[in-house]
């Protein structure tokens, strides 16, 4: 009998989700090592379920859309409970927000207005990830006791901001370019 295993990696997709919960009540409730611990967690489900899914070719279109939402569910509570704690100003969580539901919006004007919109994160869309991730993990951790400085908290700050604003632009340029080349056909 041969046991298929292509489920794992939207199961551990979906622990992530699942780890949004607690991960925002630490938070929350300013519980730090529980928080990075469960953070951590949910980074490592992250990379495994993606391993995975390349590796053994489990790939699925439920985990296509189900991954990254989860991981951007995680990061947006992130930064909405590091800011409603006072740890990040409101600018930036509304700045990171904005930025994700641009691209929400555009991609939903770009599939019903024009056609089938098959979204592929770009580099700077990447980086910009990438950039989040670091900081919120450099803040939980200067939270939980680690020794660092508040200068990395700062110019974290300053990356996300500049890393959200570049990939926006970014995105609205490629698929506003697209958009108007596919109507002109």
């Amino acid at each position: 009998m041969t046991i298929q295993w292509w489920w794992i990696p939207n199961a551990l997709t979906f622990l992530r989700v699942i780890l949004i919960l607690p991960f925002a009540i630490f938070l929350w409730r300013e519980s730090y090592w529980p928080a990075l611990i469960v953070f951590i967690a949910a980074s490592v489900s992250d990379a495994f379920d993606g391993y995975l899914a390349r590796r053994f070719n489990w790939r699925s279109r439920l985990g296509a859309i189900a991954d990254p939402l989860a991981d951007k569910a995680l990061l947006t509570t992130a930064y909405l409970m590091l800011t409603l704690t006072g740890v990040l100003p409101v600018w930036l969580f509304v700045l990171v927000l904005g930025r994700d539901l641009l691209i929400v919006v555009g991609a939903l004007i770009y599939h019903y207005g024009v056609g089938r919109f098959d979204m592929q994160p770009s580099f700077l869309g990447k980086l910009n990830t990438l950039v989040q991730i670091l900081v919120v993990l450099a803040i939980i951790v200067m939270l939980s006791g680690f020794p660092l400085q508040d200068w990395v908290r700062e110019t974290g700050i300053v990356l996300v901001a500049a890393s959200a604003v570049a990939s926006g632009i970014h995105y609205v340029v490629v698929w506003s370019t697209r958009a108007w080349r596919a109507k002109q056909h």
